[in-house]
């Protein structure tokens, strides 16, 4: 049978639907475009909640109902109550395990468009040439579900790495099975550009943003500074002849993003404001949210070995998830795109803890 957390909490939604019930009957609703809006989104929203804890409360009766009439009944009799208790039990259960996953939590991002930003961070070239494997991991991985990639900023360094990588990627499921990788990464190998075959450690940093829209993040223009000043490093023959680079500053918040891939200063300036709303919109978040703000400043930290969330050793084909403990034994696989190996672990982690939460 569900906890008394759930089945309180399940009391409270019907109790609310049936409010909500009477306040769309209500004129005073009704006449109120924005008022009606809310109230129909809120009613939607529990609609299904309540239909099914509707269900589950019916079939218990009838549980009840079953075992009251085999008491009494002859043998044909209780062979119809035994048949009408083991149906209940099963229409129970089922329920039951549909009630826990609709009081799930809804993630406010599901749907939104992912942003992520990989800088090389402690150990040198060696971290900008693993910025590029996570770089191409998480491209793999798009691939595999279909997912739409965009690049918006790319600094490749000397040896072929990357020092710093912003790109997009647009999927129904990306949110969901991106969100977790926020956060330094850690290999441990032996670098191209060691002579002695001596196994370093190194680290990339790995931010994760949802896209937002101009809906969720107003921006005065007021608050900006614009610079514009030459491109440098790849992008063809505009390089140092064009002021086409654009740097910007949301004054009140300090936050800069400079964009210099686009040969035009219109679509390096589009391309920064698509970065600054997504940042801006996380920062928000954080004002609004402390525990949120709490796990968002752990998602980059200083790049240091020591806040790492996730290790991935050549020598012993090992990938391990520090947040959970899970190791799979593929390294190949994971950095092929195979990145469901771990993925489907932290989404089981969460919804574990989800289910946990629910029921205290």
């Amino acid at each position: 049978m569900l906890d008394p957390g759930v089945n309180a909490r399940l009391t409270s939604a019907s109790e609310e639907f049936r409010e909500l019930e009477a306040r769309l009957a209500d004129a005073g609703t009704i006449a109120d475009p924005d008022q009606l809006r809310t109230v129909s989104q809120r009613y939607r929203e529990l609609e299904p909640t309540v239909r099914a804890y509707a269900a589950y409360e019916a079939r218990l009766g009838d549980l009840d109902a079953a075992r009251e009439l085999i008491e009494g009944a002859d043998a044909d009799g209780r062979l119809l109550a035994q048949s009408e208790i083991d149906d209940a039990l099963t229409d129970i259960a089922r329920l039951e395990n549909e009630l826990r996953e609709l009081l799930l939590p809804n993630d406010p991002h599901a749907g939104r468009a992912v942003i992520i930003e990989i800088r090389g961070a402690e150990g040198g070239e060696e971290a900008n040439l693993f910025a590029r494997d996570l770089h191409d991991m998480y491209v793999a991985f798009a691939t595999r579900h279909r997912w739409k990639v965009e690049t918006l900023s790319h600094d490749p360094s000397d040896l072929g790495g990357i020092n710093h990588i912003t790109f997009v990627v647009r999927g129904g499921d990306a949110w969901q099975r991106l969100k977790f990788e926020g956060g330094p990464h850690r290999v441990q190998r032996v670098p191209v550009t060691e002579s002695q075959g001596r196994v370093h450690t190194s680290s990339a940093t790995v931010a994760v943003l949802p896209e937002a829209d101009e809906v969720d993040v107003t921006i005065d223009d007021r608050d900006l500074v614009v610079d514009v000043y030459r491109a440098s490093g790849a992008g063809g023959q505009h390089v140092n002849t064009t002021d086409s680079a654009v740097r910007v500053t949301h004054v009140p918040t300090g936050v800069v993003v400079t964009m210099q891939d686009e040969r035009s200063q219109l679509q390096n300036r589009t391309r920064a404001m698509q970065v600054l709303r997504a940042r801006l919109y996380e920062l928000a978040e954080r004002e609004r949210d402390a525990e949120m703000s709490a796990e968002r400043r752990s998602q980059v930290g200083g790049g240091g070995r020591s806040e790492k969330i996730r290790t991935y050793n050549y020598k012993d084909n090992r990938v391990t998830d520090h947040r959970i403990g899970f190791t799979v034994y593929r390294l190949a696989d994971v950095l092929a795109g195979d990145l469901d190996l771990v993925v489907d672990a932290l989404l089981q982690d969460e919804r574990t803890r989800q289910l946990a939460d629910i029921e205290s």
